[in-house]
Parts: C-alpha cells; sequence; structure tokens
C-alpha cells in the first residue's frame, strides 16, 4: 500500500510535467504571435490600440477617476464629492455652501445664485408642480381630472376625450 509521502511525491512529479508542458505551450504560441506580428509589421502598441486596451501606468483607473471632496461634515469630518445620493448630514440643508471645501466652496456659491436666479424668474424646467386645473369633467358625477397622472375610471375606458373637456 502507498504511503502519503510517496503519493505527495507523485503530485510533485506530476504538477512538474503539467507545468513543463504549459511553459512550452505557451512558448509555441507566443513564438506564432511574434512571427505573425514581424510577418505584417505590427508592434504592441498596434495591438493595443486595436483591443481597447493600454498597458497600465501606475496608477489605477480607480484613481484617475475618484473625484475630489466637495463638501465636508464640520463635526465628524465626514467628505461627500457631490456626485449620487447625498450623506444624511448634508441631505436635509438648505444651504449646501456652509459645507464646500476649498475651491469648490466658490463654485458651489456661485452655483447657488445662480439657480437661485433662475428660480426668480420663474423658468423651471419640466413639469409644473403642485395642483393643477381640471381640463375633464364627468357630465354624471361631477369629478374632474387635470390630465395628469393616471386616468380615473370614467374617463380610462373613453376612446374619444374630447366630450368631457372643460370649456
Amino acid at each position: 500500500m502507498p504511503t502519503l509521502e510517496s503519493i505527495q511525491a507523485r503530485i510533485e512529479a506530476l504538477q512538474a510535467k503539467a507545468d513543463a508542458l504549459l511553459a512550452k505551450e505557451s512558448e509555441g504560441a507566443l513564438q506564432k504571435i511574434h512571427d505573425l506580428m514581424a510577418r505584417h509589421g505590427l508592434n504592441i502598441s498596434d495591438i493595443e490600440k486595436f483591443s481597447g486596451t493600454r498597458k497600465k501606468t501606475g496608477r489605477s483607473n480607480s484613481a484617475q477617476k475618484q473625484s475630489t471632496v466637495a463638501y465636508q461634515d464640520p463635526k465628524t469630518g465626514a467628505t461627500w464629492s457631490g456626485r449620487g445620493r447625498a450623506p444624511g448630514w448634508i441631505a436635509k440643508a438648505k444651504d449646501r455652501s456652509k459645507f464646500a471645501v476649498g475651491a469648490s466652496a466658490q463654485e458651489s456659491k456661485a452655483k447657488g445664485k445662480a439657480r437661485a436666479a433662475v428660480k426668480s424668474k420663474g423658468k423651471s424646467k419640466g413639469q409644473p408642480r403642485g395642483p393643477q386645473p381640471a381640463l375633464y369633467r364627468d357630465p354624471q358625477s361631477g369629478a374632474t381630472w387635470s390630465g395628469r397622472g393616471r386616468a380615473p375610471a370614467w374617463l380610462a375606458s373613453v376612446e374619444d376625450r374630447t366630450p368631457f373637456l372643460i370649456g
């Protein structure tokens, strides 16, 4: 009966053979690639351009894409970049400029003034907020609908809504 040591020795010998075969196959594939590149006059940068990948230059992509700190909580020191969902310490603040950090503080103040100017002119984008005037009226029940949101049952099944329009 074989011992544990003899089995482990066989495993190591087989692993060495497997590594040698893998190295030999890899060497053959690399030689084919080198020959093709030489035949067609290609270099590594041509391959990188074609595949869209580049060699790493020391810094990772995530380090390049990290945004700078725009806001900081003075109590805890927690920071926020201004992107994504706002953390609890700043979410309910009406004036975020007091949390702004450095140069971004001046930018956020300027943005705040610009937003206030737009709001004061009454030019807002998107849908109007609050209750809207009624556009449709049910002659039987007198119920009304503004035309926004889901249509009520008395109007949802009707193909032509013009008889229900108000004035």
